[in-house]
C-alpha cells in the first residue's frame, strides 16, 4: 500500500515535471517566431527605409521646412528607427498571436473568440489610426507651425532625428487611441467596464477631445472637427459594443448558474 501510494506521488511529479517541459519548450518555440518574424521585419522595412524617410520629409519639404543633420550618424540611425519601428508593426500580429496560443488552453471558448477578434481588429484599427495621422493630423499640423515660426529674421532648419521622432510619437498615439474600442470589449468582457460609465463620462470626454485637438491642430474649426469628429465617433462606438457585450456576459453568466 505504501509503495502504491509512493509510485502514485512519484508519477504524479514526473507527469507535473513533463508538463512544465512541455510548456518551457512551447515557450521557447514561440519566443523564436517571434525573433525571427521581428528580423525579418526589420529585413523588410529596413531595406525601403530610406524610401519611407524620404516620403516623410517630402511632407515638411512641401510646405517649406529644410531639413539637416548635424552629426555623421544621424541619418542612419533614422533608417535604424523605422527599420525597428516598422518592424514592430509588421511582425505585431505573429507575436500578439504566439502569446495568445500560449495562453489560450487556460481560456474559456467565448474568450477565446474575443481575444482572436480582439487581435485582428486591434491591428486594423492601429494601421487606421497611423494612416488617419499620416493624411490628415500631420499635414495640417505642419503648416500650422510653419506659419507661426514664420520670421523674417530666422531660417527654419529642421534636425531630421527630431522630425522623425515626432512623427513616430504621433503615429503611436493615435495608433493607440484608435484602439479604443477594442480595449472596451476587453474590459468590458473582464468586467472592468460598465457601459453606463462610458455614458456618463461622455461629456468630459467630448471637452479633452476638442481640447486635444484645439492644441495639435490650426485654430479653426474645421481643422479642430477633422481631428475631433472621428474620436467622438470612436467613443460613441465604444459605448455601443460596451453594451453589446455587457449584455452578453450577463447572459452568459445567467445559463451557466442555470
Amino acid at each position: 500500500m505504501k509503495m502504491s501510494l509512493k509510485s502514485r506521488f512519484k508519477k504524479k511529479e514526473e507527469n507535473q515535471e513533463m508538463n512544465l517541459r512541455g510548456h518551457l519548450k512551447e515557450l521557447r518555440n514561440r519566443i523564436v517566431i517571434c525573433l525571427v518574424s521581428l528580423i525579418v521585419g526589420f529585413a523588410i522595412v529596413f531595406h525601403f527605409s530610406s524610401s519611407i524617410v524620404q516620403y516623410l520629409t517630402s511632407m515638411g519639404t512641401s510646405v517649406g521646412y529644410r531639413f539637416v543633420y548635424i552629426s555623421p550618424q544621424e541619418l542612419f540611425l533614422q533608417y535604424m528607427k523605422v527599420g525597428f519601428i516598422g518592424a514592430i508593426c509588421l511582425a505585431s500580429p505573429i507575436i500578439i498571436y504566439q502569446i495568445a496560443r500560449f495562453i489560450a488552453p487556460g481560456l474559456k471558448k467565448s474568450e477565446n473568440v474575443v481575444m482572436f477578434f480582439s487581435i485582428i481588429f486591434g491591428f486594423i484599427f492601429f494601421i487606421v489610426g497611423v494612416v488617419f495621422a499620416l493624411k490628415i493630423t500631420i499635414p495640417f499640423m505642419l503648416d500650422f507651425f510653419y506659419n507661426v515660426n514664420t520670421s523674417s529674421n530666422i531660417s527654419s532648419f529642421i534636425s531630421i532625428e527630431n522630425y522623425v521622432g515626432m512623427l513616430v510619437m504621433i503615429f503611436l498615439i493615435f495608433g493607440i487611441v484608435f484602439e479604443l474600442p477594442v480595449v472596451t470589449v476587453i474590459l468590458t468582457q473582464m468586467g472592468l467596464l460598465r457601459p453606463e460609465w462610458m455614458v456618463k463620462g461622455r461629456p468630459a470626454a467630448i471637452v479633452v477631445i476638442f481640447f486635444v485637438g484645439a492644441i495639435i491642430t490650426p485654430p479653426d474649426i474645421m481643422s479642430q472637427c477633422l481631428l475631433a469628429g472621428p474620436m467622438i465617433i470612436l467613443y460613441q462606438i465604444s459605448i455601443y459594443l460596451c453594451m453589446i457585450f455587457r449584455k452578453r456576459k450577463l447572459k452568459t453568466a445567467k445559463e451557466e448558474e442555470e
